[in-house]
């Protein structure tokens, strides 16, 4: 996750600082350019080609979202759920075996971001889903949490990455970046949280909810992405601005709206 300030934004909130998890591509032109067959896979997937980048255990999409070699040859089936006029995106992978209890560690980060992690615990285990979430101190968890220390780079700052499910389990890795640049020198518990919340949903198979234009919450440039919507009877017609799974966060406290829950529910609901 990654945030950006934009000096002027009418279109969204005079005077705003916008924190985005994908933000806007301003970086230059990669020495090594993506293979395209590597590109055709990423783009199979429903996601934004621009600005992909080679990191040490795969690939970084929209800013975010690590996919790994294994994934890249898996077969892919995107199914995206529209919820009113904004559409809650889902991978081709969900974890399996429900119900169930997915275990995570948070592994040598400050109180602040224990306290967020507990809050995006209660968060996600007060919807009555049929995968919880449960905080373990040692042994080996399911998802483990830890940091990286990434200065800014081209006026960019990193928040944190996670990636999508494999063989039925949840992504077993998020990192935040302990930078002071990212979260400060004494972070906002509610904002870490709800950053925590949103990566804890690529993990589980969420992609962003603004994947058919990522300028809705991040500015700049439209991108639609090539995906089917299914709708979910019932659920309200009204626009959706405040999704948990927005590629740019508020730079606050972000919880599920009503339509996040409804399509949790769909996806994992008893």
């Amino acid at each position: 996750m990654k945030k950006q300030m934009l000096a002027v934004i009418a279109s969204l909130a005079v005077g705003t600082m916008i924190f985005s998890c994908s933000k806007k591509d301003q970086q230059e032109t990669p020495l090594n350019p993506i293979p395209r067959e590597i590109m055709a896979q990423i783009e199979a997937y429903g996601l934004s080609t621009d600005n992909v980048q080679k990191v040490a255990d795969g690939y970084l999409v929209e800013g975010d979202i690590l996919l790994t070699a294994g994934q890249l040859k898996e077969k892919v089936n995107t199914t995206a759920l529209r919820v009113g006029k904004v559409e809650q995106y889902r991978s081709s992978n969900l974890v399996t075996g429900l119900p169930r209890v997915i275990t995570v560690k948070i592994v040598g980060l400050s109180p602040a971001f224990i306290a967020g992690l507990d809050t995006a615990l209660r968060r996600y285990n007060s919807l009555g889903l049929r995968i919880s979430f449960m905080r373990i101190a040692s042994g080996t968890a399911n998802i483990t949490i830890d940091g990286y220390n990434q200065a800014p780079v081209n006026g960019q700052v990193s928040f944190a990455s996670a990636g999508f499910p494999t063989g039925g389990n949840p992504y077993s890795s998020i990192k935040l970046n302990t930078n002071a640049a990212a979260f400060g020198f004494n972070p906002n518990v509610l904002h870490v949280g709800s950053i925590i919340l949103h990566e804890m949903g690529h993990c589980i198979g969420m992609h962003h909810t603004d994947y058919m234009d990522r300028s809705f919450s991040c500015g700049g440039s439209p991108v639609r992405e090539n995906i089917t919507p299914i709708w979910i009877p019932g659920t309200p017609m009204g626009p959706d601005p405040d999704s948990w799974m927005l590629a740019c966060s508020n730079g606050g406290n972000r919880p599920f709206n009503s339509n996040d829950i409804i399509a949790l529910k769909n996806l994992y609901g008893r």
